[in-house]
């Protein structure tokens, strides 16, 4: 099949595209550095000629609510057009567990919109919520570390495998649509505050966190929240495994 890769060079695109490409399938990537441009719309339509389905992995890294909205639901309105004009048969998003339940959140506020653009597009599709990526923890980490110390929100997560995602999104390309599927999970719930100590620690790096609700999480998202639903379709990598194949990175000065 011959299928189109939107976010191709991000996270999750990138594993994407190296599995389809691992089964013999034709893969098209769309991104900017791919000369395709979502948020203009340059390049669609060349990208989408004979493409079958496409995997949305797209994101924004807008901090505030209407610019996040703005960019994400632009770039998903462009790209369905598109897909419409190619006839595509397949839009499958990547989206994330626990949106509908949180109203504060910039981000998800943007995911909320794009799914909503999709489920009520003409192109037939499949919606894939996820949940935070095994490697999410030491991101939020990231975002505050300064000298040594980092805030993080002590969240109660089930996170999944980057790969393993990108497995699920390629298995559902290559089938029909299916509306709205299960949430996808890993095998175990997870704090976040611990979650980045031992990331931190199978790293080799030495980094003090500071559990907080005063940082980009607040406690709209406390308990369950960001758990997945009953019937959740659970992947197998576990957060264990997963830290036992990061490799080791050296002290930051």
């Amino acid at each position: 099949m011959r299928i189109a890769v939107a976010g191709a060079t991000g996270n999750i695109g990138s594993l994407a595209t190296r599995a389809l490409e691992r089964d013999g399938h034709q893969v098209v990537g769309i991104s900017r550095s791919q000369g395709v441009d979502l948020l203009t719309g340059d390049g669609l339509d060349r990208a989408l000629t004979g493409v079958d389905a496409v995997i949305d992995a797209t994101n924004t890294t807008a901090a505030e609510r209407s610019a996040a909205v703005g960019q994400l639901g632009a770039m998903t309105r462009n790209l369905l057009a598109a897909e419409e004009r190619a006839g595509v048969r397949h839009h499958v998003l990547l989206s994330i567990v626990g949106i509908h339940r949180v109203e504060g959140n910039p981000h998800y506020a943007a995911k909320r919109e794009q799914e909503r653009l999709v489920t009520e597009g003409r192109v037939p599709w499949t919606i894939v919520p996820a949940t935070q990526f095994h490697d999410f923890a030491a991101m939020v980490a990231g975002w505050t570390e300064k000298d040594g110390v980092a805030t993080v929100a002590p969240l109660l997560v089930q996170p999944v495998a980057p790969a393993d995602v990108a497995d699920v999104l390629v298995e559902v390309a290559l089938g029909h649509p299916l509306g709205r599927h299960a949430d996808l999970a890993g095998p175990e719930p997870q704090d976040l505050v611990d979650m980045a100590r031992r990331t931190h620690q199978a790293q080799g790096r030495q980094v003090t966190l500071v559990p907080t609700w005063s940082g980009a999480f607040d406690t709209e998202m406390a308990g369950n929240v960001l758990l997945p639903g009953e019937g959740a379709r659970i992947a197998p990598t576990t957060f264990a495994d997963w830290l036992a194949e990061l490799p080791k990175t050296a002290e930051r000065a």
